[in-house]
């Protein structure tokens, strides 16, 4: 049995906590339900931009819903605790979903390259197997590196102390808990998948986005750099929060006087980023604002 430290210890901030983290919640379920209920009902959205943004949405859904309700439960709760195989189980999840959304946003740079940069092609590249083949290969590859990470750390005994300094269960707050020195290789381990994994990803938005730019920048019409620049500046505002908030937790140097604001980044890319992506999506998605408003102007209460 572990216990969690979670986000504060001032009593009376946890009923404002608990409310700002139920709305975000509730903002999240219903967002990323709405974009995939969208992206299914209107047969205009049928592409494979908007097939890789739902799936995203629903990586978000159950992503956020791996952290997230138990961490409201814990806010009125004396102990704030969670089983091994809890605990064990939430790590997996937490790493497969997350390593899941980071690939879907490398594949969604893909796309707008192909359809930028090969628009007479683009429905020849993107078919809907090679999409559909793609999420699938890319969610079991993450799926698969997740055991890893979740089999290193549950490896080395935990013989000490059972109180994580967190308030959910992630890897460097679990390795501070080993008292063995493989604790170290471990990490390392850790380390080299997730530095490897994010190299390889960074790579792939770079450079999709630099053949991106050079073509935007060739183009003659200033409306069509404006369209082209609209297509992805969704999506690079999602790449840049999510990967600033793992930077900070994961590929920087760790340290005692950096606690809170591993904190800080955590809430932001496990309950934040997963209720911002469909919002940016929708606000700044011309062709989704334009049939969010068609569906409101149907529905009986706009009549």
């Amino acid at each position: 049995m572990f216990e969690f430290s979670g986000l504060s210890d001032d009593k009376e901030l946890m009923p404002f906590f608990f409310m700002f983290f139920l709305l975000v919640y509730m903002v999240t379920i219903i967002g990323n339900l709405g974009m995939v209920a969208i992206v299914y009902a209107f047969s205009s959205l049928h592409t494979p931009m908007y097939f890789f943004l739902s799936s995203l949405s629903l990586v978000d859904l159950f992503y956020s819903s791996v952290i997230t309700p138990n961490m409201l439960f814990n806010f009125f709760s004396a102990r704030k605790s969670i089983s091994f195989l809890g605990c064990a189980l939430q790590l997996y999840f937490f790493c497969a979903l997350a390593s899941t959304e980071i690939i879907l946003l490398s594949t969604m740079s893909y796309d707008r390259y192909v359809a930028i940069c090969h628009p007479l092609h683009y429905t020849l590249i993107m078919t809907k197997k090679k999409c559909f083949g793609l999420v699938l290969f890319f969610t079991s590859l993450s799926f698969l590196q997740s055991i890893a990470h979740v089999c290193c750390v549950f490896s080395l005994p935990f013989c000490g102390s059972n109180f994580i300094d967190h308030f959910y269960c992630d890897i460097p707050p679990l390795l501070k808990l080993s008292c063995s020195t493989n604790s170290l290789r471990c990490n390392m381990i850790t380390g080299i998948l997730v530095s490897a994994y994010a190299i390889y990803i960074l790579m792939a938005i770079f450079l999709s986005y630099t053949f991106i730019f050079i073509s935007i920048f060739k183009m003659t019409s200033a409306k069509g750099r404006q369209k082209a620049f609209s297509t992805c500046s969704s999506h690079i505002i999602c790449v840049l929060t999510f990967f600033t908030a793992i930077f900070f937790t994961y590929l920087r140097p760790h340290s005692g006087a950096f606690e809170i604001q591993d904190k800080v980044a955590s809430i932001f890319y496990t309950t934040m980023t997963p209720m911002l992506n469909p919002l940016i999506y929708s606000l700044r998605n011309q062709e989704v604002k334009r049939i969010l408003v068609q569906a409101m102007q149907k529905s009986r209460w706009f009549r």
